[in-house]
């Protein structure tokens, strides 16, 4: 039987929302960040290159902005950063994991030292400052979690990403975790899972220039999940340039 307190908690309007996105100097991140600004978010970029974080975001207006620095090794920046960015704004209502480390190798030619660094970025860093701003995102109501994962976190296509793989496997994971905990105080999780994005990252992969995913259509799709109500959750958001079965 239905009765008021199972309604949907209101949300405010994007305007007074404010939304942390990790990695935001280049790439992925820098696109979602413009995306998101354009929208009209209040916006707290953190990247491990402070003077290169400010630069690709020189046009935007500091009132509605905080550039902080967060390395994704280093659970403390994290918790600084989420520390800065409450007592600038009062408030997190998002959070977009989208800091990432790629380093290939197969099973047989396994580099531990490379597989702790993915696991540290990919994996424990987005855990840790999820937790930071756990908090405030139950206090918002209406929280969001969008942690950039990879088609590579749902099957296996390229050997020389198993690492890779395993650490946004556990992404994927992570992402569930959130969404179930924080169900009830209207967090809301997803794990965005592209293909090919034209970066910096991708560069070395050979694929054809032109035919990967470009970087603002990716962020078109972030801000998508990031405008959803409370009663619209999408927990995975597989996005392809293959035709792969299921994918």
């Amino acid at each position: 039987m239905w009765d008021e307190s199972m309604a949907p908690i209101s949300e405010r309007p994007i305007s007074e929302r404010v939304v942390m996105v990790s990695g935001a100097a280049r790439g992925l991140g820098r696109a979602i960040a413009a995306r998101l600004y354009a929208d009209g978010y209040t916006l707290s970029l953190g990247a491990r290159d402070l003077r290169a974080l400010e630069s690709a975001h020189a046009a935007m207006d500091r009132a509605r902005v905080l550039f902080h620095r967060h390395d994704a090794m280093d659970a403390k920046t994290g918790e600084a950063w989420v520390g800065a960015t409450v007592a600038r704004f009062g408030r997190i209502d998002g959070l977009v994991n989208n800091a990432g480390l790629l380093r290939q190798f197969t099973v047989e030619e396994a580099d531990g030292e490379a597989l702790d660094a993915m696991w540290a970025v990919n994996a424990k860093g987005p855990m840790l400052l999820a937790r930071a701003a756990f908090p405030y995102l139950k206090k918002s109501g209406a929280g969001r979690v969008v942690n950039v994962s990879s088609l590579s976190g749902l099957r296996v296509r390229r050997l020389d990403f198993v690492g890779y793989s395993m650490t946004k496997f556990a992404l994927v994971a992570l992402t569930h975790a959130i969404r179930q905990e924080g169900w009830e105080h209207g967090i809301r999780a997803t794990a965005f899972c592209p293909s090919i994005i034209e970066t910096e990252m991708s560069a070395g992969l050979g694929f054809p220039k032109g035919q990967a995913l470009s970087p603002e259509t990716a962020a078109d799709l972030v801000a998508t999940v990031l405008s959803l109500p409370n009663t619209a959750s999408i927990a995975e958001l597989p996005v392809n340039v293959f035709a792969e079965p299921n994918y």
